[in-house]
């Protein structure tokens, strides 16, 4: 962890609500005069899309499994490789994996779809890394990506919910049919439970939505849940947890309640607002360069 390069990451499952969490952040580092540098999780996945679907093809043919949750469809080495580099000396490497046509045109087309920009240098002059992905929080047995942040916010539905907001994804981004999602679920599980949980343990403030309509079955749910129908549960790690003025917020935010000392609930549409309250002062902290987690 560093006092002068702070890095800042917010860890969880595409489509669980980490670009809300972004928006947050890009509003308080603009009132704070922070210059940030992002990088996208999605960019230290190992395989181009292409190249992806043929190693889970041969995976199969080999009774084995591949998925963007674990070590062999991505670049743990890198990306620890860069916290590190960056936490020394705020320099390092980063690129883009670009999703759509959209994200292809905003790059003047010289890459395609699914696959990734050249590597290239973080600019010069940033104040703070902030890290926007599936492993902000990872830890295997060979590395140990955590280590090195400075702040670690988790956001995760419950996993009902998750899956309810993957399958309508898919089918409206990439028009995949909720059985080829379900497939994907599945093979994937071994390391959702290995390296994606286990995150959620390690940061210091972690949101999780919950639906307060029936999602029993995710795999026929015609609708997402929608904010309004939702709660939000916010628990506090220890060092997060004695720095929060919770009167204040139970003030701030209408409906919020505390459901143990260090766990905030607040409605589900209150969600950006209360990002703002809560996340502002460690960004103040971080920037005088005061540390939040030791």
């Amino acid at each position: 962890m560093s006092l002068e390069h702070p890095i800042v990451a917010v860890t969880g499952s595409s489509g669980a609500g980490t670009s809300t969490v972004r928006n947050a952040f890009e509003a308080i580092f603009r009132r704070q005069a922070i210059t940030p540098v992002y990088i996208q999780g999605d960019s230290f996945h190992r395989y181009t899309r292409a190249q992806m679907a043929a190693a889970i093809q041969s995976m199969q043919d080999q009774g084995r499994t591949i998925s963007h949750f674990g070590p062999e469809g991505n670049l743990f080495d890198q990306l620890e490789a860069l916290f590190r580099e960056y936490a020394e000396t705020g320099q390092g490497w980063r690129r883009l994996y670009l999703h759509n046509a959209e994200e292809v045109a905003e790059h003047g087309g010289s890459v395609a779809e699914g696959e990734f920009t050249p590597w290239e240098p973080l600019p010069d002059g940033t104040d703070v890394l902030f890290y926007e992905g599936l492993h902000g929080g990872v830890v295997t047995a060979e590395y140990d990506v955590a280590q090195h942040v400075d702040f670690l916010v988790g956001v995760t539905p419950i996993v009902n919910l998750e899956w309810i907001q993957k399958i309508h994804r898919d089918a409206a981004a990439r028009g995949y049919t909720p059985e080829d999602t379900v497939e994907t679920i599945k093979r994937r599980m071994d390391d959702y439970v290995e390296y994606i949980t286990p995150q959620f343990s390690r940061t210091d403030i972690n949101f999780q939505r919950v639906p307060l309509v029936d999602t029993s079955n995710p795999f026929v749910a015609r609708e997402v849940p929608s904010a309004d129908e939702s709660l939000v549960v916010i628990r506090f790690g220890d060092a997060t947890r004695t720095h929060m003025d919770f009167p204040y917020l139970l003030a701030m935010i209408q409906g919020a309640f505390m459901a143990r000392p260090n766990t905030l609930v607040i409605p589900g549409g209150k969600l950006g607002f209360a990002m703002e309250l809560i996340l502002t002062p460690f960004i103040s902290r971080l920037s005088r360069g005061e540390r939040i987690r030791e």
